[in-house]
């Protein structure tokens, strides 16, 4: 239902509008509000809000003619209406309204303004030349459930050191696993947020989190371990992803925030030489970083080890590449159990092909040993039965 106001109307999409909740929620804390010209100025020249690490200027600058037409008839006061996916969504009292330059917007987010970067392409075209700031509010707010588990847990555990991971899980694989697992023997309560993109280049959210959970379920002390999801709106993009991870990771109530060695915006940043990272960039968050060793499947040591660790070197090494293993499970191939544990391999695949098999029982008898007994099988079931095929070795 649209509104039956009389205000002007802005029209904004679901990550503009997941970036104003953030904001109200507290997560984005040192951001409090829109910024006006002379905040977003004063952000790009020093970096800090009240002397807190924040990458750029928190401003909103919705693309569309409309909105243009709108955005530069407005004066300071005066109230409008803000749309998202037909509904109201907010209402905002402007204070100022400012050109701004897409381009360098979008450098400031992911540190080029290349088209042919698949962040850059997609955000500028979200990007009008006009920002405004004001006071808004949201007509329809959420009580953020995740927050109140997270603090829940907290007393629960009585817990000093509380670890946030950010992973998309995308499929979740050994190393994954084994990264958690490390994360968890050095903390009271592991929180791991779950990201939750809006484009379709992923197994979906649902997917991935259920195959987490069931790791969760079946091999962690569950009561340690809270998935959060986390809505992966462009502000998470670029280079400065680990600073805006670090300030929500901190703001949801962690201590702790561990990233992998390929972290998206680590590698831009980090030299051996002088062991410095963006992180040396980070100031006022009181959050303690840590970035933990990459892990590989050394067919020498014959397990999941540290490449710090590891001395037989790279032609020895199997790496985890997660859009490599994803692009397998989307051809429909098991992989190796090395790579991604059967039990998640078989689920994602019975749900990426739902109703594969014409006669699924009539194959499953007649390539599995069986009982005899006749019972229902379902697609995961025929998938499992197949790796351990693929894992028998007296005929190979």
């Amino acid at each position: 239902m649209t509104s039956s106001r009389k205000n002007k109307t802005l029209y904004i999409d679901k990550e503009a509008a997941s970036a104003l909740e953030l904001v109200k929620d507290g997560l984005l804390l040192p951001v409090t509000k829109l910024m006006n010209k002379k905040e977003a100025e004063d952000v790009l020249k020093t970096g800090l809000i009240d002397g807190k690490t924040f990458p750029f200027p928190f401003i909103l600058a919705p693309s569309g003619k409309k909105n243009e037409e709108v955005i530069t008839s407005l004066t300071p006061g005066e109230e409008i209406s803000i749309i998202c996916d037909g509904v109201e969504y907010a209402t905002m009292v402007v204070d100022e309204v400012f050109e701004i330059d897409p381009k360098e917007r979008v450098k400031q987010i992911y540190g080029t303004d290349d088209l042919t970067h698949p962040g850059v392409m997609t955000t500028i075209k979200r990007l009008g030349k006009w920002a405004l700031s004001g006071e808004y509010e949201l007509l329809h707010p959420k009580p953020n459930e995740s927050k109140v588990a997270i603090q829940n847990a907290k007393e629960i555990l009585e817990a000093k050191h509380v670890t946030s991971l950010v992973m998309g899980a995308n499929p979740l694989h050994r190393a994954h696993e084994k990264l958690i697992r490390q994360t968890l023997e050095s903390t009271d309560l592991l929180v791991i947020f779950l990201l939750k993109p809006y484009d379709n280049a992923n197994l979906s959210f649902d997917i991935r989190k259920e195959a987490l959970e069931y790791f969760i379920n079946n091999y962690l002390p569950k009561n340690k371990v809270l998935i959060v999801p986390l809505e992966n709106s462009y502000i998470f993009a670029g280079y400065n992803e680990i600073i805006i991870d670090a300030i929500v990771a901190k703001n949801y109530g962690c201590n702790r925030l561990t990233i992998g060695r390929n972290h998206a915006g680590l590698g831009m940043f980090y030299d051996c030489n002088s062991n410095k990272s963006i992180i040396d960039r980070v100031t006022g968050i009181d959050i303690e970083i840590t970035v933990a060793s990459e892990y590989v499947y050394c067919d020498q040591c014959r397990t999941l080890v540290s490449k710090n660790t590891c001395p037989h070197g790279q032609h020895h090494q199997i790496s985890y590449h997660a859009d490599s293993i994803l692009e397998i499970l989307e051809y429909g191939l098991l992989p190796p159990a090395v790579l991604i544990r059967k039990e998640i391999s078989s689920f994602v695949l019975s749900k990426i092909f739902p109703n594969r098999f014409k006669n699924l029982e009539k194959l499953y008898y007649d390539t599995f040993p069986v009982t005899g007994l006749l019972e229902e099988h379902t697609e995961k079931d025929f998938y499992l039965e197949l790796m351990k095929l693929y894992q028998t070795t007296s005929l190979t």
